[in-house]
């Protein structure tokens, strides 16, 4: 049994990669400023032996005894964290410095989660960790892709500087059960907009491209990464090779909830990447990782979710265990 800490730990991929360390035999420190995490995501871990759930903001201190750190801690969508994007930058460096400083006080091993965002709207295809990016530093976006990119930094100059003993992987795209509906991401928009019978937003013209992992494969990633050899830091892309048109995407949620909604095709948000699919050669090589879930069947599950939330709830939204699968 260890003892591990994961930083927004009630957030849509916490709080999954909590019941999986759990479910593993570990003791689970769940911290969480619930920004955009909520307690229904890990109510159900509460009479948990081995779970603790704490109210804390990573921009300050955390003085607690750990063997590993999964920092998660970041809004994760675009709506929320250009709500307020000087605490999202502030969440991404001030939040990296103190976990590392933790870190390095308990000489725990630390796995940062990074971003595809890293590599910005992108003209490399597919993006291999080698690629430095394309981003924007002064645009609407850039309080996450640059505050990530910062964090990436600190945690190589930590291990070059101090030794410390570092995992960083850089996340695409992922769904599934327990996301936000209203968190602007294009799976859940999709899905709880074709369940009510609303239009489907497009922004732009459909034909960017993204790739979509289920976030059961993510949290496999997560651990696999954590438990990998010492001195293998990455970063290593994590997601799913599969390449879908945004349109595409649109005509297979329509096929899973046979609904008649119609497109709505709006104007392309500034710095939206056009591209966006994972090399994920090194994950293989050094972790025997790639995904098993395709997206028809991660979709299955996380439409079933949304249904199932929206008819409990009469439309108002909860998560909770009931509702994962």
């Amino acid at each position: 049994m260890k003892r591990i800490l994961v930083t927004g730990g009630a957030g849509f991929l916490g709080s999954h990669l909590c019941d999986r360390l759990l479910a593993d035999g570990h003791d689970v420190l769940c911290v969480d400023n619930f920004f955009t995490g909520t307690k229904p995501n890990v109510a159900h871990l509460l009479s948990h032996p081995h779970f603790e759930l704490m109210r804390h903001d990573v921009t300050f201190p955390l003085y607690v005894e750990v063997d590993q750190i999964y920092n998660l801690a970041c809004p994760a969508s675009p709506t929320h964290y250009q709500h307020d994007p000087v605490q999202t930058t502030k969440t991404s460096v001030h939040g990296a410095i103190n976990m590392l400083g933790l870190a390095k006080r308990t000489k725990s091993r630390i796995l940062q989660a990074s971003t595809s965002e890293v590599y910005g709207d992108p003209e490399v295809h597919p993006q291999p960790e080698g690629y430095w990016g394309k981003v924007n530093p002064i645009g609407p976006r850039s309080c996450y892709d640059e505050g990530k990119r910062c964090a990436e930094t600190l945690f190589f100059d930590y291990q070059r500087q101090h030794g410390m003993d570092i995992k960083v992987v850089r996340i695409f795209n992922t769904y599934g059960p327990c996301m936000h509906p209203n968190d602007g991401r294009v799976v859940s928009n999709f899905i709880v907009q074709a369940l009510k019978g609303e239009d489907i937003t497009i922004y732009g013209d459909g034909q960017q491209t993204r790739s979509f992992c289920y976030v059961d494969d993510m949290v496999e990633g997560f651990i696999r990464m954590m438990e990998s050899e010492a001195g293998f830091a990455g970063p290593v892309n994590m997601g799913n090779p599969g390449e879908f048109t945004i349109l595409e995407l649109a005509e297979k949620v329509l096929s899973q909830v046979d609904g008649k909604s119609k497109l709505s095709f709006q104007p392309l948000p500034t710095d939206d990447p056009k591209q966006r699919k994972p090399d994920i050669a090194l994950a293989k090589e050094k972790l025997g990782w790639e995904p098993t879930v395709s997206l028809d069947d991660g979709l299955q599950h996380t439409v079933e979710y949304f249904r199932q939330t929206l008819k409990n709830y009469g439309g108002l939204w909860q998560r909770g265990r009931e509702n994962r699968e």
